[in-house]
């Protein structure tokens, strides 16, 4: 089966991201296939670069890189909730004036354009938060 999944919630306030994260090792044990993940709303906290909880505590950023690199999974992080939340990639970093990126390895900015596409092209939808 090929799933795309959506993540709302923050790494933070929320367990959902995690239970996405599982979920998504879980279906890719089994044979299945993740070919997107979307991070939207407060989802898109999953994706800053320089957040650095303290080293007991997991370390969501660095888990979706690697699953991304390790899987060849699309990491997608919407556009207009990331700009709302001070999260900009470099083109946009420089468009706007800013000095530094903040996008986490393995993750990349697009629109809803790519929400869409993902609910075409999976046989399964889920989201999370």
């Amino acid at each position: 089966m090929k799933f795309a999944i959506q993540v709302n919630a923050s790494p933070y306030q929320s367990n959902a991201g995690y239970t996405a994260y599982q979920f998504i090792k879980a279906a890719l044990a089994a044979g299945h296939e993740v070919f997107r993940v979307f991070f939207y709303h407060d989802g898109i906290y999953h994706a800053f670069k320089y957040a650095t909880p303290p080293d007991d505590e997991l370390q969501f950023t660095a888990q979706w890189s690697e699953l991304a690199r390790l899987h060849q999974i699309d990491l997608v992080v919407c556009i207009s909730a990331a700009q709302r939340r001070g999260l900009l990639c470099s083109d946009e970093a420089k468009r706007q004036g800013k000095q530094d990126d903040d996008l986490a390895e393995g993750f990349r900015i697009s629109g809803l354009g790519q929400l869409v596409e993902a609910t075409l092209e999976a046989d399964r939808f889920i989201v999370f938060g």
